[in-house]
């Protein structure tokens, strides 16, 4: 049976969370604004005013719970991890609070599972301990996030390896301490067996930003938080291979699926935030002699938003809860594969939908930047390309059912009613009469 409830002591954290992110973590948004400030480490007033704020998450026993006790994390479980990430969500700042900002949240799980001890120690401890971040650099300007076109390289020479080509959108490159880089190493093999990762020291000689390119929500062009990288013969010694050499593509796949879930968990928590945005607004604002709330428009697209925020909600628990039965051995490995990608798929287009109605109850001052909503709207269309852009998990959806259809036994389809009802009558030639 399928059961998203949860005991009274963990309900009582999550009531904490609730508080907690409400009147700090949106505090300290409304501080730092922009949208690569809480990975500044070297923004000495505000990582003043996130200490103290991050201790209080570690007393509660709620910090990095991304992580299963296996790897150092308490260990909740992705249900309850979904619930957390429903309040988390609501705040830009507040994955940093509770150490579960990406993309250290998957560069970390990979560190936690793939790295030697050296490099847990090096990296993994301050990288867990909030004190630095990190970045992933596996996408390339000619061809995405696709690996078949990959042109970015690294040669073995003698004890090094030596890394060339360019990345694009290498999130928090600017102020990362170190990047994860993936890089063709064997290119006669299979596409599988093409790639390694390797652990780059951001102050490695040869690491060249051409460019810190901004998106939508972001207020300068030229300085983002996606860099435009080139890779100009930067040397990393032996060890600094993550996982097998050719072992890429298999290190890679271990931190995008936690990626895609953590995103549409924190999707409904900022969908939440705007539903409610916009209830109050339709009981404050007043037009043609009537409450907002009282236009059969407005009405619409109240219940069409909660409508749809409550199915993405309940198809990201469900598939929440695979996961954990799945890490309980009681389903196959794999089994959350699908719902997975339907939670991708369907969560850019919900966090349009819902933040998109929310702008529009708020008229002219829900596209000024006196309200969140405009930014969080431009910010949103991001989703549709992070961890994978969404059309190949649409292509892989439907491939994964097609797959477990079979052909219609004659000319017409199976539900071809003159062919059922004919059927039907040669079993029961009496039925009818």
């Amino acid at each position: 049976m399928i059961d998203f409830s949860v005991e009274p002591e963990f309900q009582a954290k999550l009531d904490w969370m609730a508080k907690f992110v409400r009147e700090e973590c949106e505090t300290m948004d409304l501080l730092w604004p922009d949208q690569s400030a809480n990975f500044d480490t070297k923004n000495e007033p505000a990582r003043r005013h996130l200490k103290p704020l991050q201790d209080q998450v570690k007393a509660q026993g709620l910090w990095a719970c991304h992580l299963g006790p296996h790897l150092g994390g308490p260990g909740y479980g992705q249900v309850k991890l979904a619930l957390m990430n429903e309040i988390i969500g609501r705040s830009s700042w507040a994955p940093t609070v509770f150490g579960t900002a990406a993309p250290d949240t998957g560069n970390a799980e990979i560190l936690a599972l793939f790295g030697t001890p050296e490099q847990k120690q090096r990296y993994l401890g301050p990288l867990m301990a909030g004190d630095i971040v990190s970045c992933f650099s596996m996408t390339e300007p000619q061809g995405g996030a696709d690996p078949g076109v990959f042109t970015c390289k690294a040669t073995l020479e003698g004890d090094e390896w030596v890394i060339e080509g360019e990345k694009w959108f290498s999130s928090n490159a600017k102020l990362a301490e170190f990047l994860l880089v993936i890089c063709v190493t064997d290119p006669d093999k299979p596409l599988t067996e093409r790639m390694s990762m390797f652990i780059v020291p951001a102050d490695t000689p040869g690491i060249e930003i051409l460019r810190n390119v901004a998106i939508a929500g972001e207020p300068d062009p030229e300085n983002g938080h996606h860099a435009h990288i080139r890779y100009n013969r930067v040397k990393v010694p032996l060890d600094h291979m993550l996982g097998e050499r050719g072992g890429g593509f298999k290190v890679a796949q271990a931190r995008l699926g936690g990626g895609r879930i953590h995103h549409a968990m924190r999707t409904v928590g900022k969908c939440q935030r705007a539903i409610d945005m916009m209830l109050e607004r339709a009981v404050s604002r007043t037009t043609r002699g009537r409450k907002l709330g009282d236009h059969q428009m407005v009405q619409a697209k109240i219940a069409e938003s909660i409508i749809e925020l409550e199915m993405f909600r309940n198809l990201v628990l469900k598939t929440a809860w695979i996961i954990d039965e799945i890490e309980a051995g009681r389903m196959p490995h794999g089994a959350s594969r699908n719902y997975i990608g339907m939670c991708k798929v369907a969560m850019a287009s919900v966090w349009m939908n819902v933040i998109g109605k929310a702008l529009e109850i708020h008229g002219s001052l829900g596209i000024s930047l006196d309200m969140p909503l405009a930014n969080w709207f431009g910010g949103g269309m991001g989703l549709a390309f992070a961890d994978g852009p969404t059309d190949v998990h649409k292509s892989q959806l439907a491939r994964a059912y097609l797959k477990k259809a079979t052909p219609a036994p004659g000319l017409f389809p199976s539900e071809h009613i003159p062919t059922r009802t004919a059927a039907a009558l040669a079993r029961y030639p009496d039925a009818r009469g």
